[in-house]
């Protein structure tokens, strides 16, 4: 969303909060900056998407219907738009604390912060600083970000993807249902229009950026949906093995996950790491800089290379 249209849609807010009495859309148009006042047309269709977008995000824009006048007036009753009191026992803060303990280091860990925050301010107690508990979540897949907002807004979006034992790439279209995390590794369970029927997809198998289609709202989630299940009955490709060299002295998290080591020529020793995603396995072997370098199998190779020319760029 623009920064023009955000103000907007808060200076619409605002302005029918605050009005003691419904306002006809031509007050709104003179009252709330951003709306064409010359151009009655273009104002009716971009009122009639503010009021559509603010009802979608839960928003409760009233419609009174005055006897008297011609036109309708709109207003937010202050009672339907503000939170009841948050009261919670020292458990279920406990358990939001640890939640925002989940998201620290992730992506969401602005949106979690500012929560937990709040919940202070309200006089909520969530600190788990004394907690033996420390959970992290592993989002570095890039396309993590965009997927969870479709998810949460329930938006098509589109994609690149290479199926597992393949280099080709294909457009897939989804209906986003939920992003999952199984044994370290995050996956996309929804609705693939292109083949009418439900699919997963690993998100680290996604190549480029993920579009978003349509208007918000525009698919509906099954109900009694079970998004692990559909993630863990889905059959994980065969482990292999990759050739690496390791620079003597150098890598010990590598070798310690290798299931063998030997002596090679020069400087370098040999290590053979099993993995069963190219990309995921590119990740972590790219981080290890020029201490580790991939031979075999090709797939996995040029992975890395793609990573470290990226990382140039």
């Amino acid at each position: 969303m623009s920064r023009r249209k955000t103000e907007r849609l808060l200076n619409l807010v605002i302005c029918l909060l605050a009005t003691r009495r419904p306002l006809s859309a031509e007050q709104i148009r003179q009252a709330v900056p951003g709306y064409d006042p010359d151009n009655d047309e273009a104002f009716q269709r971009m009122f009639e998407r503010d009021k559509n977008e603010l009802r979608e995000i839960g928003i409760p824009i009233e419609v009174h219907k005055d006897p008297w006048e011609d036109d309708p007036g709109y207003r937010i009753v202050r009672e339907a738009y503000e939170l009841p009191e948050i009261t919670l026992e020292p458990d279920e803060a406990a358990v939001i604390g640890l939640a925002a303990q989940v998201w620290q280091r992730a992506s969401l860990a602005e949106a979690a912060g500012g929560a937990l925050l709040k919940l202070t301010a309200g006089g909520v107690h969530a600190d788990l600083a004394e907690s033996p508990l420390e959970l992290r979540v592993d989002t570095r897949d890039p396309a993590f970000p965009a997927l969870w907002e479709a998810v949460r807004d329930r938006r098509v979006v589109a994609f690149d993807y290479r199926s597992a034992g393949s280099e080709s790439v294909l457009r897939r279209t989804v209906e986003p249902w939920g992003v999952v995390s199984r044994r370290g590794r995050w996956y996309l369970a929804g609705h693939d229009r292109d083949r009418g029927a439900a699919r997963v997809f690993r998100l680290s198998r996604i190549t480029g950026a993920v579009s978003t289609l349509g208007r918000p709202g525009a698919f509906t989630v099954p109900e009694g949906l079970d998004l692990r299940a559909m993630v863990g009955y889905q059959e994980l490709p065969n482990e292999r093995v990759a050739q690496v060299r390791v620079r003597k002295g150098s890598c010990p998290g590598l070798r310690h996950a290798a299931q063998a080591v030997r002596a090679g020529e020069g400087e370098w020793d040999e290590a053979e790491v099993t993995f069963a995603d190219p990309e995921r396995l590119a990740g972590w072997l790219a981080s290890l800089g020029p201490d580790a370098v991939v031979v075999d199998p090709p797939d996995a190779r040029e992975a890395v290379i793609r990573r470290l020319k990226g990382a140039l760029q």
